[in-house]
């Protein structure tokens, strides 16, 4: 039971490197672009061609996704307990649904850019 204390610690220290890591890389980047002499103009303009537009397709891609990666998990479930498959279905359901979730978008997506 101690080893998952251990566990846990490491990912909560991860976490924090993590997010520390990002704030001084972000600290070092903005004073850089002060000390070029750079004004908030500019750094919002540098700043706002880092955003890539938002798709309305990009949510249409992911619903997709999800459901269908949800039926696989179903359905590997139900198969496991119906016909007693061994649960390393359920990844290749996976692989396979979302395959077919992201192909469905690609056709409708398709159709919607015609």
């Amino acid at each position: 039971m101690e080893g998952g204390i251990f566990i846990v610690i490491f990912f909560f220290i991860t976490v924090l490197l993590i997010w520390g890591g990002t704030i001084i890389s972000r600290h070092k980047e903005r004073m850089s672009i002060i000390e070029k002499g750079l004004g908030a103009d500019d750094m919002k303009a540098l700043y706002s061609t880092w955003a890539r537009p938002s798709s309305p397709l990009s949510s249409l891609k992911w619903g997709i996704l999800l459901v269908m990666v949800g039926l696989a998990i179903i359905l590997g479930v139900w198969l496991h307990s119906l016909y007693f498959i061994g649960d390393g279905i359920i990844p290749g359901l996976i692989a396979v649904f979302g395959g077919l979730g992201l192909l469905l978008f690609y056709r409708i997506a398709s159709k919607k850019e015609a």
